[in-house]
Formats: structure tokens, sequence, C-alpha cells
């Protein structure tokens, strides 16, 4: 189905093609027409960071800011879904347009800026939904809150998503909220996660529920960057780390049009540089957090390769843009197939 409308989208500004997408899974999903939208795929047990998932395949945060449509994305196939980012207050975001596509590339460039309703409204659109999944929020913080004070707005998002939430990602990694970036330098990196890993366990003692919490980092560190923050994920125990955001590196789309609009670029072009993180973050944390591989899954390969690298789960996004809801399936089942194969079934 996606292959006939998605020339239709593709006439469309990008921005009102997203919302124009959502609301049609959401009908769908109400006319009981999910069948047709996606076929479900095999099942593919995974264990990471405590939680169990069907399958090791997710949405990645970004698709859906406010969990306004979790009924319909749960209908795909999805082994969890991540939604946010989302922020203490209501935000706007950055001014139209802001969400690019580059289809030669198979790319997209977003300065989206962290458009959201607010994390009370997000917490209330969980409590009305149906999905009973593996549920991640991702929490940032508000853009007009200075980065000394970043860790209340983080502490703020936490502790009301908590108890809503299967695992809590924190993005400090967005290229679209001016000195957000800045966080993961090692030594400011190393306080503010200390204190949110105080939070973390303050709010599971009093709960009776541990939620993981993961951290979201960008491609565009060195490795001794890579180095500092690996030595301070091991040192707070954080559960997981998410590899990567956006890139803010557009040499491989700088003969498109609009590769030079201000963004962070995903897609096709992320696949090598994110899959190279996930690979460097794997031998330096020695098994020790768990990795989930995020960038330039257009195809089952390209998730397994992230897999091998030594992912344990892997998030789409862009390429459901180019590829539809049919990319969940194709990535489940060619893990499952390697799988068997390297089983010998």
């Amino acid at each position: 189905m996606y292959d006939w409308i998605r020339p239709l989208l593709f006439k469309l500004d990008a921005e009102t093609a997203h919302g124009l997408t959502l609301y049609g899974l959401d009908v769908a999903h109400r006319s009981e027409l999910s069948r047709f939208v996606a076929t479900p795929p095999q099942n593919v047990p995974t264990e990471a960071f405590g939680l169990n998932f069907p399958n090791p395949v997710g949405l990645a945060a970004g698709l859906d800011k406010n969990a306004a449509h979790l009924d319909a994305l749960g209908t795909l196939g999805f082994g969890f879904i991540e939604v946010g980012t989302v922020t203490p207050r209501p935000q706007i975001g950055n001014d139209r347009p802001r969400l690019f596509r580059l289809p030669r590339h198979e790319a997209i460039i977003n300065r989206m800026g962290f458009n959201n309703e607010g994390v009370d409204a997000l917490v209330r659109n969980v409590l009305k939904s149906n999905y009973r999944g593996v549920l991640g929020i991702n929490i940032g913080k508000n853009k007009d809150t200075p980065n000394e004070k970043a860790v209340d707005d983080y502490l703020f998002c936490l502790e009301r998503v908590y108890t809503h939430a299967s695992y809590i990602t924190v993005n400090i990694s967005s290229p679209n909220t001016k000195g957000l970036r800045d966080l993961q330098e090692e030594a400011t990196l190393k306080r503010f996660i200390e204190t949110l890993r105080e939070a973390q366990e303050r709010l599971g003692s009093q709960q009776g529920s541990r939620k993981p919490m993961l951290l979201k980092i960008a491609p565009d560190l060195s490795e001794m960057e890579l180095d500092s923050i690996a030595e301070v994920l091991l040192a707070a125990e954080v559960d997981g780390v998410i590899c990567t955001n956006t890139t803010i590196d557009h040499t491989a789309v700088s003969d498109d049009p609009l590769g030079n609009e201000t963004g962070g670029l995903s897609g096709r072009p992320l696949l090598a540089r994110s899959t190279q993180v996930v690979r460097g973050m794997h031998r330096r944390l020695r098994d020790r957090v768990a990795i989930v591989g995020v960038g330039g899954i257009l195809e089952g390969g390209d998730a397994v390769e992230k897999l091998e690298a030594g992912a344990s789960l892997v998030q789409v996004y862009s390429g459901l843009i180019y590829r539809g809801p049919a990319l969940v399936a194709e990535c489940v089942n060619e893990i499952r197939r390697r799988q068997e194969q390297r089983d010998g079934r």
C-alpha cells in the first residue's frame, strides 16, 4: 500500500506529509484496517537492560513526540516504541520549514527543535492509550533553559514519566537545541548522569519498580570523547546507550539542493558512521552497558549489521519515510533468518 501512497505524500511539504501519515494510521486503526497497512513480523524474543522484547526492532523517538498515536503505531509490528523528545513545558520548536527530504540520498534533514506539547500532555496520552508493549519515553530540556540548569528539566520529566515508561532515554545529543550537545563533555556529563542516576534509584525504590535509563549520544564525537563517555557510563552503571542521534556532517549530501539546510542529517548517509559508533562503544563497554543501534536502517541487512556490530536492539525512523511499515517486518525477519543460519537450522 505504501508504495503507491508515497509519491503522493512526497508531493507535499515533509512536515505536512508526516502529520497526514499519522492521521491515516489512526484512521486505519480505528477502522480495523491495520492489517492492510503492515504484515506482523515473526517473533524474535530479545532481552536487554532487564526488559523482554517480542523482537529487537523498535521505533526511534521523534516520530510520535507526544505519544498521541501509540495505538496505531502499536499495530505495525515494532518490538518497542520510543516517544518524545518531551520537555517540561510545551514549546513550538523552530520555524518552518524545518523538515526536508533528500530522496536521491534516501536522507532526511530536520531542525525541529524539540517541538512538543509538554510532559503532562504526553503522560495524558499514554494513560489514554491501549498500547501495552515496551514503551520508551525520551526526555529533554526546554530551549530557554540554560545548560547550568538543564538537569532540573531532565529531573522534572524523569519524575513525571517514570511510572508510565518501560525505560527512559536521556537525550543530550540533538543538534537542534543550541548548546545541548555540550552536556556530553566528560566533567559535565559525569555530574549530570550522577544526579539522574540518584533520582532513578530513588524513584525505583519509592515505586517498587526500577526502570532502565538510557543515554542517547551523537555520531559526531571524536574517539577521545567516546572514550570519556564510555568511562562515565561504566562508572555510573547506566543501563544502556543509544547510538546515535542525527549528524551535523552533511558532506555526503553536499551535492543535493537541500544538502546545506541547517539541522541533523539522518537516513542512508548516517548508516556507516552510526554503525561505527556502535562497534566502538561495544568494544569500550565490554557488554556491561546495552547498546541500541539507530541510524540509516533502510533494509533488513542494515539492522543485522548493527546487531553484529554489538547492538542488542535497533531502531528505525527515516527508513520508514522511504520504505513504509513493511521495513519493520523485513528487518525482524532478516534478523531471524540470520540467527537460524548461525544456529544451523
